[in-house]
């Protein structure tokens, strides 16, 4: 019997894995697997739930109101002409984003081991079907976003969409990018060190506080500027302001945050693809 050549196969599955891998070609014919484990993402969280996707509105809202109680009625932090609420509103929409994405990601090894060990197909589209079904969770936040936007207009508040907002889905991009990317890394740490996923929801509250979802970016240079640095070299922090600077005119506009920023997100991406394939080859033996 002749030896099989490996042209003579439609997939061949090895160990052996690129440096950087991330097969589009392999994901695209998956990518009926694909819709259903975003379907699966979006129907069973709160299939069991009584007020169920309303917890997508809840949740902004009520974080946007008790920032503004704490931040801009107690602490006095100043927002300018736009209403507290709506600062706050549109920063805590665009941080949920990552934060659902980083924080559903994070554990995608140990969650889905049992599948994992039973059939092949690119582990890669677990964690991406994250990324694409929270967006449907941010597109019905930011809704509630334009339509407390349109109330306060209306109602003759100072804001103003810039011209610069039809470059906002480039801003929700690089959110995805950086919390999948982020989520690959600490996922695959996770095989190994049980007790980091215990640390990722404290983590990721402490780097809420220093990504300028709660306060303006120039507020942070003015009063701390011997400890700005540490929110000017967070990359969330710029696309944030620059979100902001979108869609009410409120803000800065920094062109070396935003190249910063692109560059950050694509290294941390890269390094989450390199780690997520090398762990990916042994994870089902430590998990």
């Amino acid at each position: 019997m002749s030896k099989l050549e490996d042209d003579d196969w439609l997939y061949t599955i090895s160990s052996k894995r690129k440096l950087i891998d991330f097969n589009f070609q392999e994901i695209w014919n998956y990518r009926d697997l694909l819709v259903l484990f975003v379907k699966r993402d979006v129907v069973t969280v709160y299939k069991q739930t009584i007020l169920g996707p309303l917890w997508y509105l809840i949740q902004p809202l009520f974080t946007a109101l008790t920032f503004t109680l704490i931040f801009n009625k107690v602490a006095n932090i100043e927002t300018g002409t736009v209403p507290p609420f709506l600062f706050n509103l549109a920063g805590v929409s665009i941080w949920n984003y990552f934060n659902t994405c980083l924080t559903s990601t994070s554990d995608t090894f140990t969650t889905n081991s049992a599948i994992f060990g039973k059939v092949y197909f690119p582990r890669v589209i677990v964690p991406l079907s994250i990324i694409i079904s929270n967006l449907l969770k941010f597109g019905i936040q930011l809704f509630i976003f334009i339509t407390f936007y349109v109330f306060y207009k209306f109602s003759g508040a100072a804001i103003n969409l810039d011209s610069t907002v039809i470059f906002f889905p480039v801003l929700v991009v690089l959110m995805g990018m950086m919390g999948l990317g982020l989520g690959m890394i600490i996922s695959s740490l996770v095989t190994k060190y049980r007790d980091l996923k215990f640390l990722v929801s404290f983590g990721v509250q402490l780097l809420m506080y220093v990504s300028a979802v709660m306060y303006p970016l120039a507020l942070i240079k003015e009063e701390m500027p011997k400890v700005s640095w540490i929110v000017e070299y967070n990359p969330l922090a710029y696309i944030i302001e620059t979100a902001r600077y979108m869609l009410l005119g409120t803000g800065t506009f920094s062109w070396f945050g935003i190249i910063y920023t692109v560059i950050v997100t694509i290294i941390v991406f890269l390094l989450g693809i390199i780690i997520f394939n090398r762990t990916e080859k042994t994870f089902i033996d430590t998990v």
